[in-house]
């Protein structure tokens, strides 16, 4: 029979079985850390030249497939090392609450993997062979995030690593499979996308401290404190929107991009979602919320691109 403490849990996450067992698992709310890069990326190459959609398309589809796996395999890791609990918010839930194998977890990511591998080669032959050696050591880190003896996301530069990887790195190679190349200009405009996928990291990682803390973790969130991690949190998101601002004074992102601060609103609801909260389940609305920041800011800029490809 499940516990009490079970049934709560997943009463107050509001978890349902079938095939939304599976959806959790992909942890959805961070696979727009996958797509908005993709999305930016290949409509700076629009503003420039046609866009190829098959590449687009493939570009999409293994980033988020890898996004996926690197989830998966924080999940099956974060059980082996005793952090997750039926009890632990912000996880799928998969193994310790809906009670699906580890192996599982683990060969799905791999499956992942290699479907992304597959694509990435098709990617390969339609622009540069350069792109397998960035790929593979993107799905490397992918997989050090959470695995190996050292996990990434079990220090200081987590954030880092996260917002460069899935917001500068994603960005320049839906560029280049574009134009065969990648300029200043673009590197310079994936800063803020980096900076709002490297929040999403950071406020998971403000909603575990107390849960990581006791398992040994040297999070940025956990070194600062809570209250200065939220205010950091709040820094990043004035930087990111600072960077916008001056990009579109520069001439370097159009004019139209200025609907990307309709976002604020949103950003605005993470800091105050996590002001004087303490509990995990008290922090996910901000969580959620960091997330669809990251949605709105990053689909309205590649909008703005869009918009102005046609004008």
């Amino acid at each position: 029979m499940q516990s009490t403490d079970k049934i709560d849990i997943k009463q107050a996450l509001n978890e349902k079985e079938g095939f939304q067992i599976w959806w959790r698992l992909l942890r959805p709310h961070t696979l727009t850390a996958s797509f908005v890069p993709v999305f930016v990326g290949s409509m700076l190459a629009f503003t420039h030249d046609s866009i190829n959609i098959l590449l687009f398309i493939a570009m999409l589809v293994a980033s988020m497939l890898i996004q996926a796996a690197t989830n998966m395999f924080n999940e099956y890791y974060d059980f082996v090392r005793g952090l997750d609990n039926e009890n632990s918010v912000g996880i799928g839930g998969t193994i310790v609450r809906d009670g699906i194998k580890p192996k599982t977890i683990l060969t799905i990511a791999f499956s992942f993997f290699g479907v992304a591998l597959l694509l990435g080669i098709y990617i390969c032959i339609a622009s540069s062979w350069w792109i397998a050696v960035i790929g593979l050591v993107s799905m490397i880190i992918g997989y050090l995030y959470t695995g190996g003896p050292y996990p990434i996301a079990y220090t200081p530069f987590g954030e880092l690593f996260s917002g460069f990887l899935m917001g500068t790195v994603i960005i320049g190679i839906s560029y280049f499979i574009q134009t065969q190349t990648v300029t200043a200009t673009v590197i310079w405009i994936s800063i803020p996308v980096a900076i709002f996928i490297g929040s999403i990291m950071l406020s998971n990682n403000i909603r575990d401290l107390d849960n990581d803390k006791e398992n040994g973790r040297k999070t940025i969130a956990i070194l600062l404190g809570r209250k200065k991690a939220v205010n950091f949190l709040a820094i990043l998101f004035i930087a990111a929107y600072g960077f916008t601002a001056i990009f579109i004074i520069a001439g370097m992102l159009p004019l139209w991009s200025i609907i990307t601060f309709l976002s604020v609103k949103k950003a605005i609801e993470v800091i105050k979602n996590f002001r004087g909260k303490t509990q995990p389940i008290e922090m996910m609305p901000a969580m959620v919320a960091t997330g669809k920041t990251n949605t709105i800011y990053g689909s309205l800029l590649g909008l703005s691109l869009l918009i102005s490809s046609f004008i």
